[in-house]
């Protein structure tokens, strides 16, 4: 059993893919990356082609012309910036382009996470006994293994694309600049999109190996599933110390209202309410504070600080509860069962030794502890009986 637990043969949860996410530990694929750039760069070239043309020609032209005027006034800088002038733009939006479809392809795989700490500098990556243990071990003959493959596919496909055009290539420096211009870049987008297609297929191999990599390297122990599913459980420790920091809020919210009531009533512990009666203040008695669950036994251990009777009245403490919000009255029909309670605690607090009165409440204000009328619960059992 102990090595079972110590064995990682369980498949990585949510919560550790996450953490993993969190750490820089994300889905990659250099592949995928490569191929996307360049059949991005590729569509670039053949759709964005007129643009690029026309910069080159114009480039050309005036490099290439010489005139009276060129040779008296002779500026090669200024050519020069001339054609940086024509070119730049669009080869900057190329290379702007290849790079966010490369950060965006690896971004969708790390689930839209963006992750800063891996570009924080590593000594493990300028050591050279990692370098070393990374070239001659294991990773290091597969990633050899993927370059050799790599090459191999792209060296076929080049050679492929370029036998079929090698005159043409040969033929470049002949004819118009237009005509010349135009062989070229043909020539440029084709190879581009010859090459894009091998790199997608190798993203199509790449993918599913790193998929499984991650998945291998993000495997957990028997020990570390019991662990997080504790964590997300929460320890005893841990839920009773919050509770108690809840029962704390909900003491000092209620420590005035508290201090006013002249008795609570409970359900014993589900329910609690505070209550009082003043004829000054209002003709019926008054609901100061109620709750349920840990607030219900925060006002009992206050009341038993303050003194405060505290009565276990279970249906009456539902029908009060449900009936009245705080700091209101009671309803009418709570006046006989509230009152017998009232005289109860007052004869207490003179010192009489008297028994705790039946209380009887009426059939439509007696309550389950989800709230439900028991008269309405009484209707449907019946209903449900055999005659």
């Amino acid at each position: 059993m102990a090595e079972q637990e110590g064995e990682k043969t369980f498949a990585p949860t949510e919560k550790r893919k996450k953490d993993a996410a969190r750490n820089g530990d994300v889905l990659r694929s250099k592949d995928l990356a490569t191929a996307v750039g360049v059949l991005v760069g590729a569509v670039w070239l053949k759709f964005a082609g007129p643009w690029m043309m026309d910069a080159l020609q114009d480039t050309l032209r005036a490099s290439f012309t010489l005139d009276r005027a060129a040779i008296e006034d002779f500026a090669p800088a200024k050519l020069l910036t001339g054609a940086m002038v024509a070119v730049l733009p669009p080869v900057f939006l190329l290379g702007l382009m290849v790079l966010a479809a490369s950060v965006f392809s690896q971004i969708g795989l790390s689930d839209g996470r963006w992750i800063p700490a891996n570009l924080a500098p590593k000594a493990s990556r300028i050591n050279p006994l990692s370098g070393l243990k990374r070239m001659f071990g294991p990773q290091g003959w597969i990633e050899l293994a993927k370059g050799l493959a790599k090459l191999v596919l792209l060296g076929s496909i080049a050679y492929f694309w370029a036998s079929g055009r090698i005159a043409a290539i040969v033929g470049l420096g002949q004819g118009s600049i237009h005509g010349q211009l135009v062989t070229a870049w043909d020539t440029i987008t084709s190879l581009a999109f010859a090459l894009a297609s091998g790199l997608i297929v190798i993203a199509l191999i790449d993918f599913p190996i790193q998929w499984v990599r991650r998945l291998l390297r993000l495997r957990m122990t028997l020990q570390e599933v019991k662990d997080e599913h504790k964590e997300a459980e929460g320890s005893p420790e841990k839920k009773a110390a919050i509770r108690n920091k809840q029962r704390q809020l909900a003491m000092g919210a209620m420590q005035q209202a508290m201090q006013k009531a002249q008795f609570v009533i409970t359900n014993p512990t589900h329910f609690s309410v505070a209550m009082v009666y003043d004829p000054e203040l209002a003709p019926a008695p008054v609901v100061l504070a109620k709750g349920r669950g840990e607030k219900a036994l925060a006002m009992r251990e206050l009341a038993a600080e303050l003194g405060v009777p505290t009565l276990e009245l279970p249906p009456l403490a539902r029908s009060v509860y449900f009936t009245t919000r705080e700091n209101q009255m009671i309803r009418e029909d709570l006046y006989a069962a509230v009152a017998s309670v009232l005289a109860f605690v007052l004869s207490l607090k003179r010192g009489d030794q008297v028994q705790l009165p039946a209380i009887d409440l009426p059939i439509h204000m007696r309550f389950d502890a989800d709230g439900r009328p028991e008269a309405v619960i009484d209707l449907k059992t019946a209903s449900r009986q055999p005659s």
